[in-house]
């Protein structure tokens, strides 16, 4: 376990090489952490790992959550609807934002460019990714949202609006039977952010619940290693 340059919130890092050449952030879903996150994948996938990738696997800041009656959790934000016709709450994901730019910014430190660092999640996380990727910072090697939804009228639309250059690719990934992130919320925010000028790609899995499968992660482990290259130095 290590912490990252620049970064308050509990992190677990898998460290390759002494002296890796990207780094992702991997964000995990309401009330879980980051230790939980490295392990589901682990389990499905035996392990997500490259020789020339730090993985990053934070923890959300602990604060009241409306949907669990106002009790403490792990969470990127607060939600007041489990639902996209609700507002964001704006407060809560900059607050967050922060602490994200924080970690990127301790990456950067290191010796990792902009353009090699990806930042997604599962869940909350892969929403909170596409603000960190669509509003906050523009210059990341790509972005990931697996199982994941924005909110009507979200601010992440609203900066896309002002047609901003240079966006990062986007991966969405979802389950086409999920019953808590509904898989037309995910089409309809991937269809949203292609139409404001978003490039990427939608992948279904119509057997899969609210979940990661390991087909799922052979997909992201392609995709980032199409983001994040080897080079001759790792």
């Amino acid at each position: 376990m290590a912490a990252a340059v620049g970064t308050k919130l509990p992190l677990i890092v898998a460290q390759t090489q002494a002296k890796p050449t990207g780094s992702l952030i991997f964000l995990h879903g309401s009330g879980s952490c980051g230790a939980d996150m490295k392990e589901y994948v682990r389990f499905l996938s035996g392990k997500l790992f490259f020789p020339h990738i730090r993985i990053l696997y934070p923890t959300a800041r602990t604060r009241p959550y409306t949907l669990n009656q106002g009790e403490p959790s792990n969470v990127w934000f607060d939600r007041v609807k489990l639902a996209p016709d609700v507002p964001e709450h704006v407060d809560t994901i900059k607050e967050t934002a922060q602490d994200i730019l924080q970690m990127i910014e301790g990456e950067v430190k290191l010796g990792i460019p902009l353009k090699r660092i990806v930042v997604g999640g599962f869940s909350m996380g892969g929403a909170m990714a596409l603000h960190i990727g669509y509003k906050y910072t523009k210059d990341l090697a790509g972005v990931f949202a697996l199982s994941s939804f924005l909110n009507e009228g979200s601010q992440v639309y609203k900066e896309l609006e002002k047609k901003p250059e240079g966006l990062p690719p986007l991966l969405m990934c979802h389950g086409g039977r999920d019953t808590v992130s509904f898989h037309e919320w995910g089409l309809n925010t991937f269809n949203n952010l292609q139409a404001l000028g978003v490039q990427g790609r939608f992948e279904s899995y119509n057997h899969l619940d609210h979940e990661l499968s390991k087909k799922e992660l052979v997909l992201l482990q392609e995709w980032l290693l199409e983001r994040i290259p080897v080079t001759n130095g790792l």
